[in-house]
């Protein structure tokens, strides 16, 4: 591939050239020492409703830094607006205020580029509060120009490509991660206020397990053995609650290696968490009581936009078995939904792919789907899952076929999952083996055999409730995003193509 120059054209030669004669000054461009006293958040906080007149009478010294955002040169004078990661203020520099290195320095300052500013406070003509800049250190040289201050970094494309510029051009994104970590830091609160202890599991695995996904595969080359990038942390915090640690909890990245889209991205945030002693009804009430109280905590109030829809994290969440939920939004009969026979003949009608292959519980999975989950705009759980897709969770007692599992559904898209967790270690072996009569079938995705995990649960595993949130689509929720890529820093791309 042909190699370009750094500096391969007007904009970055010029700003090149500035850095060299900011050297013929004997000064460092990029220097390690930083004259910084102040934030600008905290100088506004403490300075911004001060007038011009008590700025006068009670001089104000201030020493910040940031980059150079804005900037009008008017001769042996200017005015310039700088950024920190906080705020934004105004500068004035005069020729005659500073030294000669200094105003010099001044003059190869390009926008981008990073300064710190000391002087007095003062207000100009129109009132905006400013800095007479009395001393003036030169920080780093941005050698790309930023995005147009009007037009911006718009392309949604370039915007998750290059996530530095689109957090400089675009407040309301950095807005929305600073939203992000607010949100799981009201998550961690939640879970120690309840006694959770947080922990890390490892993120590669001999064996893909804890939920069904297509794994990452990678190489250890001292061991010379396949490892997976984790798909779940289930069964290591399974291992845990057998250990004795009755109430664990994990956040950390999930990957899966699958299809791009709004709602999946192939590395994802995840909890997940463990109760002994609880079960499924422990679960939905907690996973409720934590959305509501991290949704008012964050935002203010429990009323939340998100696209066209008005979502209220104040009332009651409904629930619906899995069977209710199609009946009331596909005004079908629950006699349509009993047999394998009528369920195909439903299926048919809605063109579901292979539906005449598939067996009775994958086939309802389906169906509900197609029929009723784009409806679940309203926080809903759904209840009653086919035993067939859900291999790690305990059976309902008297109603064969079905298990005590719950999704969380809110904006059309699942949110949480949970299950009372199997801990019979004979029955989940029996269906650890009817996941690799699937995977001998050609369904990639099915659960493998996991001994270690078996030994473990067969030393006694308690009754436990357990539980995933996907932190990602809460975050989406809570800030009115329309894809999951935009409450990823750092969203997977395709190969950026000159």
């Amino acid at each position: 591939m042909e190699q370009r120059h750094e500096f391969d054209n007007e904009y970055t030669a010029q700003r090149h050239k500035h850095r060299q004669e900011i050297e013929t000054l004997a000064v460092d461009p990029f220097p390690g020492v930083v004259q910084r006293e102040q934030t600008i958040e905290s100088v506004l906080a403490a300075h911004g409703e001060k007038d011009k007149e008590t700025l006068e009478a009670e001089p104000v010294a201030v020493c910040v830094a940031g980059r150079v955002m804005l900037n009008r040169p008017m001769g042996k004078a200017a005015f310039a607006t700088i950024q920190d990661g906080t705020g934004r203020l105004q500068f004035y520099l005069r020729k005659d205020s500073v030294s000669e290195t200094e105003f010099q320095l001044y003059k190869k300052t390009d926008l981008g580029d990073f300064i710190s500013a000391s002087g007095e406070l003062f207000r100009t003509k129109t009132g905006e509060l400013t800095i007479k800049v009395s001393k003036y250190q030169y920080l780093s040289k941005a050698y790309r120009p930023l995005p147009d201050k009007h037009a911006g970094l718009k392309d949604q494309e370039l915007r998750y490509r290059h996530r530095s510029l689109d957090l400089l051009t675009n407040p309301e994104v950095k807005d929305r991660f600073v939203k992000r970590s607010q949100i799981i830091a009201g998550i961690r609160e939640f879970m120690r206020a309840r006694d959770y202890l947080e922990v890390e599991t490892p993120m590669m695995h001999p064996i893909p397990g804890g939920a069904t996904a297509r794994p990452f595969v990678t190489h250890h080359n001292t061991l010379d053995m396949e490892l997976y990038m984790r798909i779940a942390p289930e069964l290591h915090l399974k291992r845990l609650i057998i250990g004795g640690m009755d109430r664990v909890f994990e956040i950390n990245r999930n990957f899966r290696n699958e299809g791009i889209s709004t709602q999946h991205n192939p590395e994802f945030t995840m909890m997940e968490w463990y109760e002994a002693y609880a079960n499924l009804a422990v679960m939905q009430e907690m996973v409720e009581s934590m959305i509501r109280g991290v949704v008012e905590k964050a935002l203010g109030h429990t009323n939340v936009t998100y696209g066209e829809h008005e979502i209220d994290f104040g009332k009651p969440f409904a629930s619906y078995t899995m069977k209710e939920a199609i009946c009331k939004f596909g005004d079908y009969e629950a006699s349509q939904l009993d047999e394998l026979a009528s369920l195909q003949d439903v299926a048919k009608k809605l063109h579901i792919e292979d539906g005449e292959k598939m067996e009775y519980g994958d086939l309802l999975a389906e169906v509900f789907e197609a029929v009723a989950e784009a409806h679940l705009i309203q926080p809903t759980f759904i209840t009653e899952y086919p035993i067939s897709i859900s291999p790690l969770t305990k059976k309902i007692p008297g109603k064969e076929g079905f298990v005590e599992r719950f999704e969380l559904f809110i904006g059309g898209m699942e949110v949480a999952n949970a299950y009372t967790e199997l801990n019979d270690p004979v029955d989940q072996r029996e269906r650890f083996m009817d996941q690799m009569r699937q995977i001998e079938a050609g369904n990639d995705e099915a659960q493998r055999l996991d001994e270690d995990f078996l030994w473990a649960m067969e030393h006694g595993m308690p009754p436990t409730g357990g539980q995933g949130l996907g932190i990602d689509r809460l975050v989406m929720l809570l800030t009115n995003a329309p894809s999951i890529r935009d409450v990823i820093l750092f969203p997977l791309m395709r190969p950026h193509q000159d």
